[in-house]
């Protein structure tokens, strides 16, 4: 019996290494300028940028190699926030001013003989829109922030797509070479692997 399982186990690793041995015939060739080389494709280069931006906007931009885009993020962002500190300031301005019309104190917008510049209503009114804007400036920052951060992500992806010439969309005006009529305009796509 244990002669029986030697010849089985001696069988098993032949026929195990003669088939690796062997050729395979039926493999296709790729060519070189579809293979991606490791220096090509970094799989975390996206991640990398989406990171840099998320801790300091801008500078996945600037990971990327795109510099021109890192001072329209910073505007952009600068802007909003600008627009966000300012409607801010307004707001408590009249809020305080409201608060203290309303405990029958004179305000900012009562002149010292008693002239009311601004109406209870105006303040209200004034309060609203700028509490409205200043919400607004504020979602503005937040989505150009979380946009920043998806371009720098997305523009390393794209960084990495092949662009090669097999690759390529070129629109043709064929003539027919039997009736020898006008050209007629088709739609032809080309590949070649």
């Amino acid at each position: 019996m244990l002669s029986l399982k030697k010849i089985g186990l001696f069988f098993f690793v032949f026929i195990a290494l003669s088939a690796s041995a062997q050729k395979d015939s039926t493999r296709v060739k790729t060519t070189p300028l579809l293979q991606l080389e490791s220096s090509d494709y970094n799989p975390l280069a996206p991640a990398k940028a989406a990171f840099y931006s998320a801790v300091f906007p801008g500078m996945g931009q600037l990971y990327n190699k795109k510099y021109w885009k890192a001072p329209i993020v910073w505007g952009a962002l600068g802007t909003s926030i600008y627009f966000y500190i300012t409607n801010n300031e307004e707001y408590d301005r009249y809020r305080t001013a409201f608060k203290i019309r309303e405990a029958g104190l004179q305000d900012e917008f009562t002149n010292d003989d008693g002239t009311i510049l601004i109406s209870r209503n105006g303040l209200i009114n004034a309060q609203k829109v700028l509490k409205k804007n200043r919400d607004l400036s504020l979602l503005t920052t937040v989505l150009l922030y979380v946009l920043q951060v998806v371009e720098a992500s997305v523009d390393a992806h794209l960084l990495q797509f092949n662009t090669n010439d097999n690759i390529t969309f070129s629109p043709m005006i064929v003539s027919d070479p039997i009736t020898f009529d006008t050209p007629k305009v088709g739609l032809v796509f080309k590949y070649s692997f």
